[in-house]
């Protein structure tokens, strides 16, 4: 029991740093300077 408690903590501790490392890189690169949202013609919209 205890060793199945000890290792459902180190997972989620592990889990845990994960996020955490992932975060903190963030997705990387920069946004791109061109491009994003454009007018979209009216027979497009049907």
């Amino acid at each position: 029991m205890v060793q199945t408690l000890r290792r459902a903590l180190v997972a989620m501790g592990a889990a845990g740093v994960v996020a955490l490392v992932v975060r903190l890189r963030g997705s990387g690169g920069t946004p791109p300077r061109h491009g994003g949202w454009r007018e979209l013609p009216a027979s497009e919209l049907e």
